[in-house]
């Protein structure tokens, strides 16, 4: 179910998902697009969709494979000026039923433990259902650029001298008594 803090829903209910798997194309429409643009502080989102493919393996468990796309309206942390970039992200995971995720998640720890390469933890399964458009919305927004620039855009530092009188002891100078003034009295002393 669609809400403000996901925007794009698109469930698949894994006891429907037939032996020889299940493929999912899905698109957000315009005003999944401009909460999702708002949840991740972008001008706009002007597209996202993604093509997904479910496949069952043992103990209930579902292998999700596919990419995202999007375009995305963001500003230039140089410029200010708009700025817009495609995001293309792949999509691997293993979704588990809950009670799985215990013991999945433990033979990943062993296995971090040696050279070999290791898989990420699987997600859950929620109420028996897997949702593609939270799904999508992750790698979406994983892919967005969080400094974006426009092509050619290059901060340069102010091409101004330093003064030499600016720097963390000048306050102390002004405190130093100056020559050819009397010195002052320690206090005590007579």
């Amino acid at each position: 179910m669609a809400d403000s803090e996901n925007p794009w829903s698109v469930p698949v209910v894994v006891a429907q998902i037939p032996e020889t798997g299940l493929h999912r194309d899905i698109v957000a429409n315009a005003g999944e697009r401009r909460m999702l643009a708002e949840l991740a502080g972008l001008r706009e989102l002007t597209s996202a969709d993604a093509s997904l493919d479910l496949a069952l393996m043992r103990g209930g468990r579902v292998h999700v494979t596919g990419r995202v796309r999007g375009r995305v309206g963001q500003t230039c942390v140089v410029t200010l000026e708009p700025v817009e970039n495609d995001v293309d992200e792949a999509i691997d995971l293993i979704f588990a039923p809950p009670e799985q995720i215990p013991t999945l998640a433990h033979l990943i720890e062993e296995a971090a433990s040696s050279d070999a390469a290791v898989a990420d933890p699987p997600e859950p399964i929620m109420d028996g259902s897997i949702d593609l458009g939270r799904i999508a919305t992750d790698a979406l927004f994983l892919g967005i650029d969080p400094y974006p620039r426009k092509p050619g855009a290059v901060f340069d530092l102010p091409a101004i001298p330093p003064d030499p009188e600016d720097h963390p002891f000048a306050a102390l100078k002004a405190l130093k008594p100056k020559t050819g003034s009397p010195k002052r009295k320690k206090p005590g002393k007579g």
